[in-house]
Parts: structure tokens; sequence; C-alpha cells
């Protein structure tokens, strides 16, 4: 896949303003009734299906997230948690929080020595890294709130895939052989995702039995089955046997939360976002409202004035995702301020046009959350209107290694999102803070940002990737590059990304999204330049509503695939 992009990008390029480049792209997928777009065509096909069948958004979505569970074990998950933003036919948007939470035997300094060092991935792999899965309550949440269709006929498809199997894709052979020495780590996983001493090949079928009968008990049981019955014995008793710290109580005890989406405005266009604990959100709209001042259209696509408008407002709405953001539960946010256009005008007027801001010069803040890049998206709108933006994760691929013996799912290894020793830099050079310090039942800070966007009160785009840090800077793009720069959506999926997260201070980019000259011109600025491979995976839709017609947009980068019909 990735060849053929780059021979794609490198026959059919176009020259734009200063030389900076951006790849030809298949045409979007169109739909008149229903669109699913996420990083599996199983998946994508599976929520096409419920629509077809009657359901609406919401259904397809928890038929998709149970299929990605299977499919795409390595992010999709009922071991971790994720964001919901929905959208009704009728207009009302609301806000699904069902992020794992710190157990209740954690405590601030459980991964640090004795002399009060950060023990290196402690909180990355192994027994101690889980937060208390939300996924399962999130979706029954949804389901019971905006769905129409039983939860047993939305896992049924999901059931099948475990226990029948399905073929190994080109990629998937390759992320199995690239995490074996993981599996064998842990060594129940490598009984499943490992064949022997030999790997899956493309083609290969994969089964699942044990998540198959964990599926099943969902299906039968609701989310009890989970959180209060057979599986969450499971959970306790590998936690228990292992140093593990996550009990059934801290299982009973969880619950999903509705929020009220933050929400913006951009020249025109309305944007709804996922708000604390989420950073998303409050980062993307604050951003939004620091570059409304500015004429990114008319500067053209990565041009290095376009390039340091945006790095410039980067560089102040993650300086402030740092010091502010948090579990409002748990800490006091100023969302009111930090999305106010009063506020972004007094940022705007501290950037210099003609160089860079040094980021050591950018007050307040002291922290960027490390959240990993192995997280996955789908968008869905259905042939009401209903719509559905939604990011999961495990954190890293597989999350902590841990598989649940006899339960077949992987847990998540999301305590490495809280400050292991605020204000100290983590193995990453990132210096996390205060506001995001672990305590028991606490929401560890996210760059999640499922996005719905509206003009003139009519929906017009739903979107969201996975990245990490790269995740708001990459809605963000994705949203500039439709409405500044007229890309269609799948277009503005591909186009190739930068990224500044305030620390360090440096500009990252993709292959083919800097020109030469464009680069020189933005370190005679004063930035510092640093070529990455590619991140995110982008999935994506607008909505022509005069047309009555849906374009998908799935990310060339990875094996996504768009479904109409």
């Amino acid at each position: 896949m990735k060849k053929i992009l780059l021979f794609l990008l490198v026959l059919s390029i176009l020259i734009f303003s200063e030389g900076v480049i951006i790849n030809a792209s298949r045409e979007p997928v169109i739909g008149r009734n229903g669109m699913v777009v996420s990083t599996n065509e199983i998946a994508s096909r599976i929520g096409i299906e419920i629509l077809k069948k009657g359901g609406n958004a919401i259904d397809a979505a928890v038929a998709v997230s149970y299929a990605l569970a299977v499919v795409y074990p390595q992010a999709g998950n009922i071991g971790g948690g994720g964001f919901m933003i929905i959208r009704l036919a009728d207009g009302n948007i609301t806000a699904i929080d069902y992020r794992e939470t710190a157990p209740e035997k954690s405590s601030r300094n459980m991964y640090l020595d004795s002399n009060g060092n950060v023990i290196k991935e402690k909180s990355v792999r192994g027994y101690l890294a889980s937060g208390v899965p939300g996924t399962v309550a999130g979706l029954s949440f949804a389901l019971e709130k905006f769905g129409t269709m039983k939860l047993r006929t939305l896992i049924k498809p999901a059931i099948e895939l475990a226990k029948n199997g399905f073929p190994v894709s080109q990629g998937f052979s390759r992320v199995l052989k690239n995490y074996s020495s993981l599996f064998k780590r842990f060594s129940a996983p490598a009984k499943i995702f490992l064949k022997g001493k030999n790997f899956y090949k493309p083609g290969d079928i994969l089964i699942q039995k044990d998540l198959a009968k964990t599926l099943r008990l969902i299906a039968e049981q609701g989310k009890d089955a989970f959180y209060r019955g057979k599986i969450a014995k499971l959970i306790e008793k590998e936690m228990l046997e292992n140093g593990g710290i996550i009990t059934r109580n801290d299982l009973a005890n969880y619950n999903p939360k509705l929020r009220e989406p933050v929400k913006g405005t951009y020249k025109g266009y309305t944007i709804y976002s996922m708000p604390p604990p989420s950073s998303g959100g409050i980062a993307l709209i604050e951003m939004l409202n620091i570059l409304e001042g500015y004429n990114i259209g008319k500067s053209g696509f990565n041009s290095s004035k376009t390039i340091h408008f945006m790095v410039e407002a980067e560089k102040r709405a993650y300086a402030d995702r740092a010091q502010y953001l948090g579990d409002p539960d748990f800490v006091s946010i100023p969302v009111k301020t930090l999305l106010s256009k009063k506020y972004a005008e007094k940022l705007r007027k501290s950037i210099n046009r003609n160089y860079t801001t040094p980021s050591e010069k950018i007050k307040p803040g002291n922290s960027i959350i490390n959240e990993r890049q192995h997280t996955t998206h789908f968008s869905i709108v259905d042939k009401e209107g209903n719509a559905v933006s939604c990011t999961t994760t495990l954190n890293s691929y597989f999350g902590s290694g841990v598989l649940i013996k006899g339960a077949g799912f992987f847990m998540n290894n999301e305590m490495d999102d809280f400050s292991s020793k605020p204000g100290s830099p983590n193995i990453y050079g990132l210096v996390e803070g205060e506001a995001n310090a672990i305590e028991p039942g606490k929401r560890m800070l996210s760059c999640m940002t499922p996005t719905i966007v509206t003009k003139n009160g009519k929906l017009y785009m739903v979107a969201g990737t996975p990245g990490g840090a790269t995740i708001i800077t990459t809605v963000l793009q994705v949203i500039l590059n439709v409405i500044e720069h007229k890309m269609d959506i799948q277009e503005a999926v591909d186009a190739p990304r930068f990224h500044h997260q305030w620390k360090p201070d440096t500009i990252y980019y993709e292959k083919f999204a800097i020109s030469k000259d464009v680069r020189e011109n933005l370190e005679k600025m004063g930035y510092n330049l640093t070529l990455k491979r590619d991140y995110g995976d982008a999935h994506a839709i607008l909505v022509d509503r005069k047309n009555n017609i849906l374009y998908g947009g799935a990310d060339s980068r990875q094996e996504g695939k768009a479904e109409g019909y």
C-alpha cells in the first residue's frame, strides 16, 4: 500500500505556491443513504449492512466497534475506552465519554522507584499499566440512549468473525510479525496471534474462540457480563495472579458519562468536538480561533506562510492544554476562556508574522501528554442524517500486552497517559503536568478529537483520526483542507501533514508535506524541522445536503475503507 501511494505521489503531483506538493488521491466513495468509514473493510461493510437493515448511525457504530475488536485487535477493543460525538437528525449533539479510569488501588507515585525516578515501561507494559476499561459500558450506554436495535443483533457479526475467523490482510500480517516479541513476553497472546513458531501470512484465517465466547456473553447478558459477571471474574483473577490492581469492585463501579461537546465557529462553520478529559476539542477550537484571523486559503496549501501561522497556533494551544486540561471531575478548567475569540485575538497578537516564537517563550504550560499513535477512528452517517464520530483505543498497539486468559482480549495501557511524575520529562523527553497526576477513579487526559462540523445548522462533516499527540493537528488539517483549500474529502485525508506540539520545539512533517524551498524559508524564520514517517489514519465524511450525497474518505496511509450505499 505504501509503495503504491509513493508511486502515485511521484507520478502525479500538483505544484502549489513555493513548490509545495500534494498527492493525487482516488475519488471519494459516494452514497445517498448511508456512509461508514473505518480503518478496516470488514468493519465498514458490517456497519453498512446494519444501516441497510434499518439501523441508525448509533446502531452501526456499536456493530463497527465490536467488529473492530475482532479484526483490528491492536486498537479496536473491549479492553480499552474511547470517546463518541453523536449528532442526531434533529440537530441535538452530545458526547459520550467512556475513557478508562484509574483503579482504586492506584497512587500518585506508583511508577516511581525509591529515588523518585520513573521506572521505565512500568506504566506501558504489564499488569500495572491498565486503567479500568470503558468500551463495553460506553457502547451499551450509547445504544440504550440513542440506538434502535438489539445488542445481540449488533454483536452477532463480530461473534461470527471471532468464531469462524477472517482472512489476515497484508498490513495486519506485518503488524503481527512486528509485535511477535510482545506476544511471546506474555505467552497467552502468542497462542492466538502466532502460528507456533511461524507468523500469520496474508490470506491466512485467524480464529479467536475465547473472544467469541466473551462476545456471546456480552450479547446475552449485556454490559453486566463484563463488569459484574464471568468476564469481570476472569479480569480480576488475571490481575491478582500477576501483581495487577484492577478488581471486580473497580469494574462494577465504572460508568460512562454523557457530556456536552465543546463548540466553536470558524468562518461560518460550527465545530463540535470532545470536551475534557479529552484535550482535543478545546485545543482544536483554540487553534481555529487563532487561524480565523488569517487568510490561509490565499496563502496556499502548505506554503511557508500557511505553515508558519498554523504552527504558531499549534504551539500556543498545546502549551495551554498542558497547563490547564485534565479530568473535569478532578481539576478546574477555564473552558470559557480557552474557547473565546477574545483570548484567541490576544494569542494572535503575540505571533510575529516573519519569525517563529521559541517554545520556551510561550507561557503558560509545562507539559504534553504522551498518548500513543495506535488508536482507531470511524465516522458514520445514516439516511436520516444521524451522525457518529468515534475514536477508540488501547493506547499502544495491543495495549499493555496482557491478554485476559479465557476471555481473549487485550487490556489497555492507558495509565501511561497520566503524569507518572509531574514536572519531569518522561522517557520520550516530554514533561507532564500536575493537572494530570494519578488519582484513583480519575480519567487520564487524552488527545482524541472526534469532531462534527455543521454549516447553516445542517450536517457538513464528520471527522477524526488516531495518532496520539498528532490527532488534534491532523483533524485541524483535514478541516482546513476542505474549508480553505477546497479539497474533496479524500484529498483532505490523504494530503501530507505536519505537526508541532509546543515541546520539543520542532516541526515534524511527512515526506512530501514540505518542499525544499518552503523548508529553507521556515529555517530562515527560526524553525527546526524533522522528517517523520506517516502518521494518523483519518476517516471522514463530507455531506452535500443540496444534492443529497455523502462523500466518504478513508486515509490511504492504512488499509481503511469507506462504504456507502
